[in-house]
């Protein structure tokens, strides 16, 4: 088998980062001139004179309020080309339950698999079990870089003689060279000694110390945002997770970055255990558990798991989501000119993630509540998706499936459900009528 080159290579990381990028001022910056800029990151790589751009810093409020330190999509390349040469190495390294930043697993990979863990346990809801969930205290900010480093280098002379699923030599399929100079150039890159502040610097009023690389400690922290920082919290905390299966003998365990659990039949066997991993992670990695983030209960009493509740025989939607979707519906709504685009991205985003759970009726309650989205469009298959009355989906549909348009005299209009067949396909439409 014929290797690729390192310019072949960074093409094709240049097509991946690009993407839901397309049409960001930096992405079009860098391919208006492209064949120039990879021709100048391929240089520089083989001669070992990359350094990383200044990253931009700045402050998101949703779901909760973090610093993020995004870096320049020069760098996003590099940092895709480095995830393409070593995931296929470290995938063999983490266990089945391990489920951020995989293709096919997922936060919702992870309720299915919480579920599947305490049906199991209980017996198909037949017998008592418990459920543990630990979260850990600043995780990103309290990544050890010279650890980190010593566990992916150890990590890939490990793998240097063992095959791929090709029968090839890792050492033989990958420039190991390459790919320890690019490790050591991302890991040791400090984000906080060259950064351009985006807003107001009392955007970072109320942010806990725990929660901002601008205050690790010296060695410690990646930034949240780039993708060799999602890989790189697996690679951490994958010797955690063979502790956990391998010495401490626990069947049903999972986690998702920093947030895992176990599901056991004997609580006192649980509360035993915490104090184990408190040390382990203290000791071999130096994190810490978040001690108002421990959580011990009967698995009736329902657990909140990325996002989802999940009861016995049913999972829910939880209720920040909830929340959330009904305050970004607000907010577009107080906009002067509704961006149409920007209002189908926003309601489907939410549809999306309520669908794979029990919310048929939240769903269906919330559209209800906003009702002046279907001035714009409808929603369909059971309140699954929302369509812009002018996209070329609608215009084959019968007019009367489709949603009625407001009457602008009468700000508050009667809305219902009707269910209209056509075809196979079951659909639910939504009617908006003039008010007597």
């Amino acid at each position: 088998m014929e290797k690729r080159s390192l310019l072949e290579d960074l093409f094709l990381a240049y097509y991946n980062a690009r993407k839901n990028k397309r049409n960001t001022i930096n992405q079009l910056r860098f391919e208006m001139d492209l064949e120039h800029n990879l021709f100048d990151l391929c240089c520089r790589i083989q001669k070992k004179e990359y350094v990383p751009d200044p990253c931009t810093a700045f402050i998101i409020s949703k779901p909760v309020k973090r610093e993020v330190f995004t870096s320049s999509f020069r760098d996003r390349v590099i940092h895709h080309l480095f995830f393409n040469y070593v995931s296929p190495v470290f995938e063999r390294t983490y266990i089945h339950d391990c489920y951020s930043c995989r293709k096919g697993k997922g936060s919702h990979y992870g309720v299915k698999r919480i579920d599947h863990h305490i049906r199991s346990c209980s017996g198909n809801y037949t017998r008592p079990c418990f459920v543990l969930k630990l979260d850990l205290r600043g995780y990103f900010m309290s990544i050890d870089r010279a650890i980190l480093h010593k566990q992916v280098t150890d990590t890939l002379h490990k793998y240097a003689d063992r095959k791929d699923s090709d029968g090839i030599k890792w050492k033989d399929k990958l420039d190991y060279d390459l790919i320890l100079y690019l490790a050591q150039a991302i890991i040791f890159n400090d984000p906080t000694k060259n950064f351009h502040r985006k807003g107001s610097p009392s955007d970072w009023d109320g942010l806990p110390p725990d929660k901002s690389l601008l205050h690790s400690p010296e060695g410690c922290g990646i930034p949240i945002g780039n993708l060799t920082s999602q890989l790189f919290s697996n690679v951490y905390l994958a010797s955690f997770d063979n502790y956990i299966k391998r010495e401490l003998r626990f069947k049903h365990y999972g986690r998702y970055v920093d947030d895992f659990y176990i599901v056991h039949q004997d609580k006192n066997i649980l509360k035993e255990a915490i104090p184990k991993i408190a040390a382990f992670l203290r000791d071999k990695l130096k994190i810490t558990l978040h001690p108002k983030k421990i959580y011990l209960q009967k698995y009736e009493n329902g657990v909140l798991y990325t996002g989802a509740y999940i009861k016995p025989h049913r999972i829910y939607v939880g209720n920040k989501t909830k929340a959330n979707m009904r305050k970004a519906l607000e907010e577009q709504k107080t906009k002067e000119n509704v961006n149409l685009n920007s209002l189908r991205c926003t309601v489907n985003s939410y549809l999306g993630t309520m669908k794979h759970y029990r919310s048929f009726h939240i769903r269906k309650k919330i559209m209800t509540d906003h009702a002046w989205v279907f001035k714009y469009g409808c929603v369909r298959n059971c309140c699954s998706y929302y369509k812009l009355s002018g996209s070329p989906a609608l215009s084959n549909l019968r007019p009367e499936s489709l949603s009625l348009a407001v009457n602008p005299e009468n700000p508050n209009p009667e809305t219902t459900f009707k269910e209209v067949k056509r075809g196979k396909d079951l659909q639910l439409a939504m009617w908006v009528k003039s008010a007597k």
